[in-house]
């Protein structure tokens, strides 16, 4: 069973998450917490492996903490929840490690999907929904692009090809298909590219690619 919590103010919106997950039948939700404040505790105290966190949230909003969150010895994956499909706030949480975001009126069989891939370790990149967020707010500024190209410039032509790949949010299986390599080999390389980096995890890779204009 994978472990959630969810965090939102809105005592309804945190029942109709825990239906939908639990419906699922291979999901159980450990806790849910009202605002930012609980949820660091609630972490700390239930151990779940996805952390479904609202971003707009009196007291202490999702944002900061999901940076607390994610600062935790083994910390949770985090998704982030939204209203809207170009929230402001996003890729500040995508850059603390969060691992993408999904919107509130998710369809149910998307929602429970969604969990089961960043529990099994890959990022929620939406190629139709995530990308364009990261295009429209990461800020582009000609020192951050240079910054950003130099540190791509360490990457081998194999290991830029991979993460190119990562930032259209192709999953490792279509990256293999579209590189003509194995799976193995695609995950390989991802955490050979991802070490190298010194990120987190693919999310903060596409926004490099993104910062560097090669998206």
């Amino acid at each position: 069973m994978i472990r959630v919590l969810v965090v939102d103010d809105e005592e309804l919106v945190r029942s109709g998450l825990r239906l939908i997950l639990e419906a699922a039948g291979d999901i159980v939700v450990v806790g849910e917490a009202r605002d930012g404040a609980e949820a660091v505790s609630a972490v700390r105290r239930l151990r779940p492996e996805v952390v479904l966190m609202d971003v707009r949230m009196p007291g202490t909003d999702g944002l900061t903490a999901a940076g607390r969150v994610l600062t935790e010895p083994r910390p949770p994956k985090v998704i982030m929840l939204t209203t809207f499909d170009l929230d402001e706030y996003v890729h500040q949480a995508l850059r603390l490690g969060a691992v993408g975001f999904l919107l509130k009126d998710t369809p149910p069989r998307e929602l429970a999907a969604a969990v089961r891939t960043v529990a099994s370790g890959q990022a929620m990149l939406s190629p139709s929904v995530t990308k364009r967020l990261i295009a429209s707010y990461v800020d582009r500024a000609p020192s951050r692009a240079e910054a950003a190209r130099r540190q791509l410039a360490t990457l081998t032509g194999r290991e830029e090809d991979v993460v190119r790949a990562l930032a259209r949010g192709l999953s490792n299986a279509e990256v293999g298909r579209e590189l003509r390599l194995t799976e193995a080999t695609v995950k390989a390389h991802v955490s050979r590219v991802l070490a190298k980096l010194g990120l987190a995890n693919r999310v903060q890779a596409a926004i490099l690619v993104h910062d560097a204009d090669l998206g």
